[in-house]
């Protein structure tokens, strides 16, 4: 392990040490920062991006645990099958001093459902919002919602002659509790406090984000007190911070999952037989074991267990015998060549994870080409829909089932080339039932499609570890690996 002063050199284009202000709170994020403007397609659920972009912009709800709160909305109603009114909070600014307004809010709904992302079938039922007035919002559907208010915890509220402003990549304007001052892509995020956020000062002056792309040198970092929390800690790197002086260790079961796509519209995936197969031949258990041991939950459906929505299915049995045969069904009894692409700092043991799913898959005479590669390119294939095969995490960011099954798995998605009229109608109900009961056995239905089509493999939910300094107070693990880092002072 490197030294403190090794430590100190690497850290130094980050953005850590010297170049952070005083009482800055240093917080580390395995993932690199790409882009801020909250409306970029390729970054639009982007799980880095999402950190910084809740300390910077609002949103009209937020969510408290598995809690809906007000944010920039003081209170909200429904008015019958079709409409939601929100009351704005009084004496919300922006960080230019100019006041939010029901009009800001309206604008950015129209410019997000302009734009093309992730985020995209959150909105689709949305048929326009309208300000009656300065404080009043009122949101109309084409039919039952009941997860707008859910969905609009990502809805991110800037100044309506900002909204298409090239300079939000960068410079961003919002009116959360901190201030962009520095954004270097993939590199570092430097923001300020904004004293005059409406929910009271965050408590740390400033928050410093580096980007630091080997695990050993940020554990190095945390344990020599060159940054002040780190997270996820990497199952297998837990016992490094574990016991040592100055730092606490905690863990949380998250909501963040890894997933192994088939793309369906591209051969050979597009037999369901080709997709069973793969799944049939990994010995899921054994690698969860074997990898994350106590950091990870073998996945029993489509999306966590602790996320609304979720029904465990019967997981599949590792049986390469009959992976043969429904490859033989599907003629290729001579096995095939595919590849999968994700990239490093995706989660904890990626490349580790992809090379115990390749090994599985050269059992059954599938040879899979390996390809890791740059996040930015990573996006940009991942949303054209140009690969075979995708490994990735996902953080079911809200809490809920319809951010996951219900964004992704719609055939107007298209987010992985599959299409299921069927699913689409279970989709739609849910969407427009409200919490409870008959909804999450809606989303339960979608789970058993989902992992009975075999669309993806998806072998285990992660248990997020965070390493921090003792004295930090005020922080919470997250299960969405959001951290709110407004709460987090020093003693």
């Amino acid at each position: 392990m490197a030294g403190l002063g090794a430590t100190a050199v690497l850290l130094s284009g980050c953005g850590v040490g010297s170049g952070a202000p005083r009482g800055a709170l240093r917080a580390a994020f395995g993932q690199p920062v790409t882009d801020l403007d909250p409306y970029n397609a390729a970054t639009a659920v982007d799980e880095a991006s999402l950190i910084v972009k809740r300390l910077v912009f609002d949103t009209l709800v937020r969510r408290e645990g598995k809690t809906l709160v007000p944010g920039l909305a003081a209170k909200w109603r429904r008015d019958g099958d079709t409409r939601w009114v929100f009351t704005l909070r009084r004496g919300a600014v922006f960080h230019d001093g100019s006041a939010v307004t029901a009009r800001d809010v309206v604008a950015c709904l129209e410019h997000t459902r302009t734009v093309v992302s992730a985020q995209t079938p959150l909105w689709a039922t949305v048929t326009g919002a309208e300000a009656p007035d300065d404080r009043t919002v009122v949101f109309t559907t084409d039919g039952p919602l009941g997860s707008l208010p859910v969905n609009l915890t990502l809805l991110f509220i800037v100044p309506a002659r900002r909204v298409a402003d090239p300079a939000q990549k960068r410079s961003p304007i919002g009116s959360g509790p901190f201030r962009v001052t520095g954004f270097t892509p993939s590199t570092s995020v430097e923001l300020a406090r904004f004293d005059d956020y409406w929910g009271g000062r965050a408590e740390s002056p400033a928050v410093s984000m580096p980007y630091i792309a080997e695990t050993s040198t940020a554990i190095t970092a945390l344990r020599n007190g060159d940054i002040d929390l780190l997270w996820p800690v990497p199952p297998d790197q837990l016992p490094e911070v574990t016991g040592v002086p100055g730092i606490a260790v905690e863990s949380v079961p998250s909501w963040t999952y890894y997933f192994n796509w088939f793309n369906c519209s591209r051969k050979p995936f597009t037999d369901p037989d080709v997709r069973r197969a793969l799944c049939h031949a990994v010995n899921v258990p054994q690698i969860v074991e074997s990898l994350f041991g106590q950091g990870g939950r073998q996945m029993r459906a489509p999306l966590p267990a602790t996320v609304a929505g979720h029904a465990a299915q019967e997981p599949w049995a590792y049986d390469p015998a009959a992976a043969r045969r429904l490859l033989a069904r599907a003629g290729l009894g001579r096995g095939f060549t595919t590849s999968m692409m994700w990239f490093d700092a995706t989660g904890p043991l990626a490349r580790e994870l992809a090379q115990a799913m390749i090994s599985a898959w050269a059992g059954i005479g599938v040879t899979v080409r390996p390809q890791s590669i740059e996040k930015a390119m990573w996006l940009e294939r991942l949303n054209s829909l140009d690969w075979d095969m995708n490994l990735q995490t996902n953080t079911v960011t809200t809490g809920d089932a319809a951010f996951t099954i219900g964004r992704l798995y719609d055939s107007k998605a298209n987010r992985l080339g599959y299409r299921n009229p069927d699913l689409d109608a279970v989709l739609a109900r849910a969407a427009a039932t409200p919490e409870g009961p008959e909804r999450d056995a809606l989303y339960g239905d979608a789970c058993a499609t989902i992992w009975s089509d075999a669309v993806g493999l998806f072998p285990v939910t992660l248990v997020t570890g965070y390493g921090r300094a003792r004295e930090l107070t005020g922080f919470t693990p997250a299960a969405n690996n959001q951290p709110d880092l407004a709460v987090v002072g020093r003693r």
